[in-house]
């Protein structure tokens, strides 16, 4: 006998975990533009009200990138530095340093982002003001990636079946589980990826759904401050991911020869002082505590990519943000990754 939505209603409305069933059914229906508002609604209410699971956001996430525009003919490890965002601190744009150091240490980046919406300046908004292309489809995405260990992928342009759920999250006005897929969607698929909340209650359930969609090597982390990126305020959490399972860790920069600094060194005002700080780390310049909170995340993501212990990748870490990229980054990787003038 065929499911009926309401069924998924009547157990959202008596505060029951969707079974696996259930939950695909409800998410292939949501993704599809099948349900109505009322029904949308009250499924994406119905979920926050009961608290959603692992496996409720693990069967949203297979749904979307069922529906996803994803980019073709990758193969060894590739690597994503989204968070969530939502943590309102209006600091820098970490993630989008780390992401290209990475790339010119060698790496493959795959770099999923938006344009902002809690942040001062989202990573689109600043790749876009140093001369990167952000609209690249899948297959000019996929000979980027190739030619320079870098590509950028602006969400909307990969996940056009959230034109259904964009007008009810909007009318909801609330924070729904999509609040957290984002970093979940990446349409390159990475094999490894660190992935930032904005509070711990988040990270173990995030831990729970990358397992569940199958990620080689993941951190989960909520940063001292209340950010949702490492940082050298103080003693971080991170929830190590294997396909194995998850492991909850406490890291305390200091143990690594970290000074501690204060949250408020790493704000920003808005977008002009956003890319005016990322372009002077990126050229080993800009003040020690983003400096060194940039260094903290890129040695976790090497941690994860090389398997080398923490303290030798903080340490190449550091020495990689102190010198500053080692090639300007629209070229081959002998070549450029920020334009010339830029």
């Amino acid at each position: 006998m065929a499911i009926q939505f309401s069924e998924v209603l009547e157990c959202l409305a008596g505060r029951r975990d969707l079974p696996p069933d259930l939950a695909s059914f409800a998410f292939e229906e949501l993704m599809s533009g099948t349900l109505s508002p009322a029904q949308a609604g009250a499924f994406l209410m119905g979920l926050r009200a009961k608290g959603e699971t692992a496996q409720e956001l693990a069967a949203g996430v297979r749904a979307a990138l069922a529906r996803a525009r994803q980019v073709p003919g990758l193969s060894g490890p590739r690597v994503d530095t989204c968070g969530t965002g939502g943590d309102k601190r209006c600091s820098f744009n970490c993630s989008t340093a780390v992401a290209l150091f990475l790339a010119d240490l060698g790496h493959q980046v795959v770099k999923h982002g938006n344009r902002a919406v809690s942040s001062s300046c989202g990573s689109a908004d600043v790749l876009e003001a140093l001369g990167l292309p952000i609209g690249l489809g899948p297959a000019d995405a996929a000979e980027a990636l190739r030619r320079t260990n870098f590509v950028f992928l602006f969400a909307p342009g990969f996940h056009p079946a959230f034109a259904h759920v964009a007008p009810i999250r909007k009318e909801l006005g609330i924070r729904t589980l999509f609040n957290l897929m984002g970093p979940l969607l990446n349409p390159a698929r990475p094999t490894h990826q660190i992935l930032g909340v904005p509070s711990e209650a988040f990270a173990k359930l995030m831990a729970e759904v990358l397992v569940l969609t199958g990620v080689e090597k993941a951190a989960v982390v909520f940063g001292a401050g209340g950010f949702d990126e490492l940082t050298p305020f103080g003693v971080n959490v991170a929830y190590m991911v294997t396909p194995d399972g998850t492991t909850r860790t406490e890291l305390d920069p200091a143990g690594y020869g970290f000074p501690r600094h204060d949250p408020e060194a790493v704000s920003v005002s808005g977008k002009d002082q956003a890319v005016a700080v990322l372009k002077d780390i990126l050229a080993g310049q800009g003040t020690r505590p983003m400096r060194d909170m940039v260094a903290l995340n890129l040695g976790m993501a090497l941690h994860l990519l090389t398997g080398d212990g923490l303290a030798k990748c903080f340490d190449q870490a550091g020495r990689a943000v102190d010198q500053g990229l080692t090639r300007p980054l629209n070229g081959p990787p002998n070549g450029s990754l920020i334009p010339a003038g830029k």
